[in-house]
């Protein structure tokens, strides 16, 4: 029989079952979630468990990374689907705090990430957003106290923003950065794929796909500019609107006009309908 995770909804609960793993001298891997988890996210479960004896993934639709015009209220939540996932995949802890327990009444610190925050992608578009990002996530790595924290690639400026936080910030865990999981026909895998119709599901892969053939061209050779100009109509075509198309350095995600000077990731931001879906990949 599948043994249930323990559930802690208040710091004291998730500070004893942290201490007892700690007491018994097994490591820690925290696997951070909005919830409404999908196949990806069940990746990184598993691959939180190769890496540490106690997998503990939390649940928390975080309301101060989005905008009074994003869409926190109907962000898909389905914690009891959430908690028999993880029960299949040997989960052994999810914290899942109210925004009352994670923001008490009279909070008021805020952690403001430069770096990689300041990339003008992600943040050009939703400039809240990594503030929200970087104080939950600083809160949820004091809180449980991970020794690997998991992080998937898909939102690769997030990741490398989390990164950089608890390198500055001295946080004595390890960030690691998972592939993304894709459907079949390349479409990434995001809880807000939910909302496409069968039309704008059918048209989303484009994305994929034409950075696909971007990076192929890089590499062949082809000027960034002129692979990115091809993406982007592709991209158009499809029914997109485009918040962007770019190619960046995949450590500091500084602008690049050639692939010569270091690793190179193509990242891409577009709405179709009312869906926004984000995707990258390297060159």
């Amino acid at each position: 029989m599948t043994k249930r995770p323990i559930i802690a909804r208040t710091k004291a609960a998730l500070t004893r079952s942290i201490d007892g793993f700690r007491s018994a001298g097994e490591s820690v891997a925290l696997v951070p979630t909005m919830g409404a988890l999908h196949a990806g996210h069940l990746a990184l479960v598993r691959l939180a468990r190769r890496r540490a004896d106690r997998v503990v993934v939390s649940i928390f639709v975080n309301p101060t990374q989005f905008a009074p015009h994003e869409d926190f209220s109907r962000y898909p939540r389905t914690f009891a689907a959430d908690v028999r996932a993880l029960a299949g995949e040997g989960a052994d802890l999810v914290w899942a705090p109210s925004v009352a327990e994670m923001y008490p009444e009279g909070f008021a610190t805020r952690i403001v990430p430069g770096g990689a925050a300041l990339a003008g992608l992600e943040d050009r578009f939703r400039p809240h957003f990594f503030g929200g990002v970087a104080t939950v996530v600083a809160k949820l790595f004091l809180q449980v106290r991970p020794d690997t924290a998991i992080f998937g690639q898909k939102d690769y400026q997030q990741l490398k923003v989390v990164t950089r936080l608890a390198r500055d910030l001295d946080l004595p865990l390890k960030v690691v950065g998972a592939p993304i999981v894709r459907e079949r026909d390349g479409l990434a895998l995001s809880s807000r794929n939910v909302y496409l119709s069968a039309e704008e599901r059918a048209a989303a892969p484009v994305l994929h796909r034409a950075l696909k053939a971007a990076a192929r061209d890089i590499g062949d050779g082809a000027r960034i500019g002129t692979a990115l100009a091809a993406a982007r109509r592709s991209i158009a075509k499809a029914g997109f609107t485009i918040d962007y198309v770019e190619a960046r350095h995949a450590e500091t995600l500084a602008p690049v006009k050639t692939a010569d000077g270091g690793p190179v990731r193509l990242l891409v931001a577009a709405t179709i309908g009312r869906t926004r879906l984000i995707d990258n990949l390297a060159v």
